[in-house]
């Protein structure tokens, strides 16, 4: 097998994991042992996040180069950039699903090596389990105290009431609800969202954008949007920054009030103008 072959077969089944459905028990699965008393909850807010001069190829293919990026405890940054600029990889890579080809990525001062209980993922897809009711989806891990826990997320995302349904019975809008209440249970430090409100209809899709920043500011995790959306991510996001090439663009503070008007803002449009110049 040629190294190229082997790297692309490794980027593959990197790639499966972050996306496919059949791994989503790994991406919350604390691995405490099953009669661990339960944990101190963790402190509400975000951890720093730092990238220094990562690259990352695919056999001959550099998707990455030389990036340096620092995302503050609690800011809220978006990613935009066209399809294959590197966006995902970024998201990959601080998951710790994968490994930078040259360069370092730390989390709260802390090496990314693997899968960290503190960082979660919010997809585009909900990607429940239809044999799980709603607060078992959300209770995945099952650590003690779980349905304590899920409940108060559930109530959080406006779900309260709705534990014992099934997935199925859920419109797109109340399952993506779910899944950022699963993201949330474990009060993470770092959200990575990859455009989880991409498939949404617009009226859901601002309703999400109100809850997200609502329960945001409530808890201030770091938080890292990809998106191709401009408007989103000034919608959303402290501050935005564009991928192109595997290399940032622009990096620019959204300095606007909140909560944010979606339409109809001078100052929203002048910063969504100059973001799409250097998409």
């Amino acid at each position: 097998m040629t190294g190229e072959i082997r790297a692309r077969r490794l980027h593959a089944d990197a790639e499966s994991r972050l996306f496919e459905g059949v791994d989503i028990t790994d991406l919350y699965e604390t691995h405490a042992p099953a009669q661990a008393p339960a944990a101190p909850a963790r402190q509400v807010g975000g951890l720093l996040v730092s990238l220094r001069g990562v690259a990352k190829s695919f056999g001959e293919r550099r998707v990455l180069e030389a990036l340096d990026l620092d995302i503050p405890a609690g800011q809220f940054l978006a990613i935009v950039g066209r399809s294959g600029g590197g966006k995902t990889t970024i998201m990959r890579l601080l998951a710790g699903l994968d490994a930078p080809s040259a360069g370092s990525i730390t989390i709260d001062g802390k090496p990314v090596t693997g899968l960290r209980p503190e960082v979660r993922l919010l997809f585009q897809d909900a990607r429940l389990l239809p044999w799980q009711t709603v607060i078992g989806n959300v209770g995945i891990a099952r650590q003690p105290g779980w349905k304590q826990e899920a409940a108060r997320a559930l109530a959080d995302v406006g779900l309260g009431g709705r534990e014992t349904d099934w997935p199925a019975v859920l419109s797109g809008g109340q399952r993506q609800r779910v899944a950022l209440a699963r993201a949330l249970v474990s009060r993470p430090g770092v959200l990575l969202l990859d455009e989880p409100f991409g498939a949404l209809d617009a009226l859901t899709r601002v309703e999400m954008h109100q809850l997200l920043e609502r329960i945001w500011g409530t808890h201030r995790f770091s938080t890292l949007l990809i998106t191709h959306d401009v408007a989103e991510a000034v919608a959303l996001a402290d501050r935005a920054v564009v991928l192109r090439d595997g290399k940032i663009a622009l990096d620019i503070p959204v300095d606007l009030p909140r909560p944010r008007r979606e339409h109809a803002d001078p100052a929203a449009a002048r910063l969504q103008a100059a973001i799409l110049k250097e998409v």
